[in-house]
């Protein structure tokens, strides 16, 4: 495995722990890891009669081209050495980061994404792998120039960081491919429904207003059970012991990619009915960089090379217009 950044934990102060753990637009890692674990692997993973998805260290990624007007607007001091320190998470999770099947290259959406912005501004990736934690901690120290790993945009973020939009950050709904359910969209097309869905997170939180809205309106209540791991919550959809799962669509897509035996009967905002949410490049405050990494992901936007890289990881559902430069986020939590 590459060498990572040894960033002691000791040294995350505790508001950047928060900020850290608060709305990361991921469910635990234990059920990424049942993502990875239940789907075919390697080059030739099958998805459905037409799609395929590269698990393999040689990935042939999507690449751009590099716009003088762009890349000139690089601070000097991150130019200065031709390389842009883009931070990833070692706890990934297929699609969005991950080790391919030679366990050494860490290979996702977020890397392409990395790669196009990168090629843009006409400066080489150089992958810094660590923690989550410590993602926000190289961020703000300037060590880690960017970070792409699936962070969504909050207000108190924002207070340190400054962002980058380029994926909307959603939930969505696993049926079996077979299932009479059509759409999920509304609280009551849940009534009576045996549903799954992780402990202690947002998409939680918004089953269980549902649920609590359903009741208030003399409809049947959901039966929720809950498994740790993706993978087993898979094992209870195929078995019919639960009808739908609500859970983090990229996790969802991926598997839904891979496998061919479910697909998303609907999708909903991970901020929860208010708020769309947002995932962004995140990058140190103020430095400078914020604004050439948005015009960068506004160029592969347009040219459409971002969207051949959401296509080929199974996330063309996240897709965004245009990229925008620190929009409203995730509300304040209330201390």
């Amino acid at each position: 495995m590459r060498s990572s950044p040894r960033w002691a934990a000791s040294a995350v102060p505790a508001m950047l722990l928060a900020l850290a753990v608060a709305a990361c637009g991921a469910e635990p890692t234990d059920a990424a890891k049942g993502a990875a674990t239940s789907a075919p692997t390697g080059a030739n993973a099958a998805a459905g009669a037409d799609r395929k998805i590269n698990t393999g260290p040689d990935q042939n990624r999507v690449r751009a081209r590099k716009v003088d007007s762009i890349a000139a607007q690089v601070p000097a001091a991150i130019a200065a050495d031709g390389r842009l320190a883009v931070g990833h998470s070692g706890q990934g999770a297929p699609p969005l980061g991950f080790l391919a099947d030679d366990d050494t290259t860490y290979i996702g959406v977020e890397t392409d994404i990395a790669q196009l912005v990168a090629d843009v501004l006409g400066l080489e990736v150089k992958q810094e792998i660590t923690s989550w934690e410590n993602l926000f901690v190289g961020a703000k120290s300037g060590k880690l120039e960017v970070v792409f790993n699936n962070v969504t945009v909050t207000e108190e973020r924002k207070d340190i960081y400054d962002f980058a939009t380029y994926r909307v950050d959603q939930l969505a709904w696993q049926v079996p491919k077979s299932s009479p359910i059509t759409s999920i969209s509304k609280p009551a097309d849940i009534a009576g429904l045996r549903v799954s869905v992780g402990s202690g997170t947002n998409q939680e939180k918004i089953l269980l207003d549902w649920d609590a809205q359903n009741k208030a309106a003399g409809l049947k209540p959901a039966e929720i059970q809950y498994y740790t791991a993706f993978g087993d919550a898979l094992l209870a959809l195929k078995s019919g012991r639960i009808q739908a799962y609500f859970g983090p669509n990229p996790s969802i897509a991926y598997n839904v990619t891979v496998s061919g035996d479910s697909r998303i009967a609907g999708t909903a905002s991970g901020a929860g009915p208010d708020l769309q949410g947002l995932i962004a490049a995140m990058t140190k405050k103020d430095n400078g960089l914020v604004k050439p990494l948005n015009e960068a992901l506004n160029t592969v936007i347009k040219d459409g090379r971002y969207k051949e890289v959401l296509d080929r990881w199974g996330l063309g559902n996240e897709a965004i217009p245009e990229s925008q430069i620190n929009p409203p986020g995730l509300p304040r939590q209330s201390s």
